[in-house]
């Protein structure tokens, strides 16, 4: 069963009968694609629903009272609440049923070609491209750093006094660092940087303590302490750096998308631009190998309520690095949402595999 940390699944009563299950997804689904309350005149007849119209109307009421429906304003019909978006998603939507996202749709947004190294723009085409085929908000997380070793790290020389270094790591990130020097470099110098990095630090966990341990050699020269003391900092601090980036995607169209809140929708780019709350939501459930979702009243954040996030984590045999997810209204398409995220994580932790070769 697909559920979140903190979901209410755990409390729902008894399971529904299958007629009240068969009304309740009936409304739901007429809710996602009308966004208008529904009535009894509205399904009966429809989704596979023959019962008497009095009998869709009694079980309606009912749905209201165990609180999966919610009566709106005077109007005759009725909207799914938090409850039953949860009941729908974990009791009725299929599980790895067919797949809704077109074959080859997010395979494409990774395929780097000989640039493999380079997941930063993976990670965005990635996030553009789940919002794309989802019309919702799509929010990609960076590979943690806890984990990652360093892989490989060049030196080169940009101009006489100007080196860069850049670090790849065993997640696939890569970091690069440009460092001024008063006077000319020697490019012998450069060359030799690059082998003690690679000799001496080639899998050390990145910003470890063990670096200076690694690096320290009472018998360099006071010439070679002093440049390897001036580029160590592109790797010690890369943890820093690259540990609480979020990659969005569809934010504008997310935005002016007339079915949002407007308060949900302002406390979501809050929250975006902040970055720690949200990444501490979407890290939370890191452990977790299957789609979990935050529905509504879910979400810890109060200003969140409105909205639904379902995700995804991607990875590689040694564990979960990163979660790719969506954001929406309450009446969003789960099952396509679901689908997306799956896939897409799917995708990634392909290529990541394709990364650690």
């Amino acid at each position: 069963m697909t559920t979140s940390p903190g979901s209410e699944s755990a409390a729902l009563p008894a399971e529904l009968s299958p007629r009240q299950e068969q009304i309740l997804g009936a409304v739901v689904e007429r809710f996602i694609a009308s966004g208008t309350p529904v009535g009894s005149r509205h399904i009966a007849g429809t989704y596979g629903i023959d019962f008497a119209s009095s009998t869709v109307r009694y079980e309606l009421a009912r749905l209201e009272e165990l609180g999966y429906l919610s009566h709106p304003h005077t109007s005759a019909g009725r909207v799914p609440t938090d409850r039953g978006y949860r009941y729908y998603v974990d009791r009725l939507v299929p599980r790895g049923g067919g797949a809704l996202v077109p074959s080859g749709a997010l395979a494409s947004a990774v395929d780097l070609g000989e640039m493999r190294t380079e997941v930063e723009g993976a990670l965005q085409r990635l996030a553009d491209a789940i919002s794309e085929l989802t019309s919702l908000l799509g929010v990609v997380t960076a590979p943690v750093t806890r984990i990652a070793t360093i892989r490989h790290v060049e030196v080169l020389q940009l101009q006489p006094q100007l080196v860069t270094v850049v670090v790849i790591t065993s997640t696939g990130s890569v970091s690069k660092r440009i460092i001024a020097f008063e006077r000319p470099v020697d490019s012998g110098l450069v060359e030799w940087a690059k082998a003690v990095f690679n000799e001496r630090l080639t899998g050390i966990g990145v910003g470890a303590r063990m670096l200076d341990a690694r690096l320290s050699d009472p018998s360099l020269t006071i010439r070679e302490h002093e440049f390897l003391d001036a580029l160590t900092p592109a790797l010690s601090e890369m943890a820093e750096e690259t540990s609480d980036h979020l990659f969005v995607g569809g934010r504008a169209r997310f935005v002016a998308d007339a079915r949002q809140d407007v308060a949900a929708i302002g406390a979501l780019m809050e929250q975006l631009e902040e970055r720690y709350t949200l990444l501490a939501l979407l890290r939370r459930a890191m452990s977790r190998n299957e789609v979990y979702l935050h529905i509504g009243s879910e979400l810890a954040e109060p200003g969140l309520h409105g909205l639904s996030m379902v995700a995804a984590n991607y990875g590689v045999a040694r564990g979960n690095l990163g979660t790719i997810s969506l954001f929406g209204p309450t009446r969003m398409d789960y099952r396509l949402a679901m689908s997306t995220v799956r896939e897409a994580a799917a995708v990634f932790s392909r290529y990541l595999e394709g990364v650690y070769e």
